[in-house]
């Protein structure tokens, strides 16, 4: 096999590297084309074939439906690890050992207190703001808090950032999660575990003790290690991009938020829930919707089935299934909107049409369904998402600038107007 690949065009040839990664992917690297060509560039709408950079952290194959976090099956670690070993896993590059996690966890707890100024950030916002937009503007005051620039080639300053909003973002999160409920702000508990702590931030009641359910805590650290990170997606992209301009961490991570808002990346999960809430609302009759999603002239879209990579079954939403029943088994929920969830999945998994399709469910539709149970509302399941997602982001951020990337700067090709003269207004 060639080691080159040539383009041929107008008569001239033009040869260009192929470049190899560790899992036997295959790329052209075209970083001359340009030069090489006197001005030609590649067109790809959305980047599907395009690679903005190599890395180190995340393997993903849609085709076989493989997920891996530096070399380790999303399977294992689910089921082996916490989500705190995994944030230090993507982040640094191996799983910690004993002292280590201790260390990382203590010097967290250490760095969790937010500036109660922060607080009259918060008082700004209307109990009707969207979450996420609460979220990302909370995120992006941590700079006025925290002004000084990381020096990227200082381990202790880039640990020191790391640890300081793998505190605080825990935080933000759970007083979004509070003041949409019109709870009193609370911070966590250092006697209890990362995730546990999260738990206790958003849900303890100011009159009420705190009692621990080890098959929640279990079901919710499995969600956050599933969405720890998933390759070059949007989100991932534009914290990634918009770092290269040396952007800081904080400001990166504000950016990566607003990009996971959007319906289409991280709102996903809230939309199946609006399904379900659409088809409650219209009898709840599943096969009645079944139908209508295998009409192409009906203009209704079953969501949480199938996915934009995966042409298999999503791994993750092997995983996060049997927590989503062992979550209702164990809460005794009776609720009609998850009764229909679980009869569209039983109906797919047995429906010829979306089986032969692999229209499956995928990590989404069973992660609202966790979600609605543990009582977070609809418009927060995309604020877990970013919590889940938040060391992946790290991870990337820190690879990025560690390894000097340039600045992102997409090209184009112009399909405006030619060059035109003038026209004073009256006379247009």
């Amino acid at each position: 096999m060639s080691d080159k690949a040539t383009l041929e065009y107008n008569g001239q040839k033009y040869e260009f590297p192929i470049v190899k990664g560790t899992e036997d992917e295959l790329g052209i690297d075209i970083k001359t084309l340009r030069s090489a060509t006197g001005g030609m560039i590649t067109l790809d709408p959305g980047y599907k074939n395009t690679g903005a950079c190599e890395s180190a952290i995340t393997f993903l194959d849609g085709e076989k439906g493989i997920l891996r976090y530096r070399g380790y099956s999303i399977e294992e670690l689910a089921e082996k690890a916490d989500f705190l070993e995994v944030a230090y896993l993507l982040i640094f590059g191996e799983l910690p050992n004993k002292e280590q996690l201790e260390a990382f966890h203590v010097d967290i707890k250490n760095e969790s207190h937010v500036d109660e100024e922060m607080k009259k950030i918060l008082d700004a916002f209307p109990k009707s703001a969207h979450p996420m937009g609460v979220l990302s503007s909370l995120t992006s005051a941590l700079i006025a808090f925290n002004p000084i620039s990381v020096n990227v080639t200082s381990k202790d300053e880039m640990y020191g950032a790391i640890v300081r909003i793998m505190a605080k973002f825990p935080v933000l999160v759970a007083w979004t999660l509070r003041k949409k409920k019109g709870l009193p702000l609370d911070y966590g508990d250092d006697e209890l575990g990362y995730v546990e702590n999260i738990h206790k931030m958003m849900f303890k009641r100011p009159s009420q003790e705190y009692k621990r359910n080890k098959i929640v805590i279990d079901a919710l650290d499995q969600l956050l290690i599933l969405h720890a990170d998933h390759e070059q997606n949007c989100s991932t992209s534009t914290v990634r991009i918009v770092g290269s301009s040396h952007a800081g961490l904080f400001a990166s991570l504000s950016a990566g938020i607003s990009a996971l808002w959007g319906p289409l990346h991280g709102g996903a999960n809230q939309a199946v829930l609006e399904m379900l809430e659409a088809i409650e609302a219209d009898g709840g009759d599943t096969k009645k919707y079944m139908a209508k999603a295998k009409d192409k002239n009906d203009p209704f879209r079953l969501m949480g089935f199938g996915h934009r990579v995966y042409k298999n079954f999503d791994p993750r939403a092997k995983i996060i299934k049997k927590a989503a029943e062992e979550v209702l088994g164990d809460l005794g929920i009776e609720d009609p909107i998850l009764e229909i969830a679980k009869g569209l999945a039983k109906e797919a998994l047995e429906d010829e049409y979306f089986v032969k399709r692999k229209l499956y469910p995928n990590v989404d539709f069973y992660s609202g369904i966790i979600y609605r149970a543990l009582g977070i509302p609809t418009e927060m399941f995309t604020v877990m998402f970013a919590l889940g997602r938040l060391p992946g982001w790290i991870a990337q951020w820190r690879e990025m600038r560690l390894r000097s990337e340039p600045i992102g700067r997409p090209r184009q090709i112009y399909i405006g107007e030619n060059q035109r003269p003038f026209v004073e207004v009256d006379k247009r």
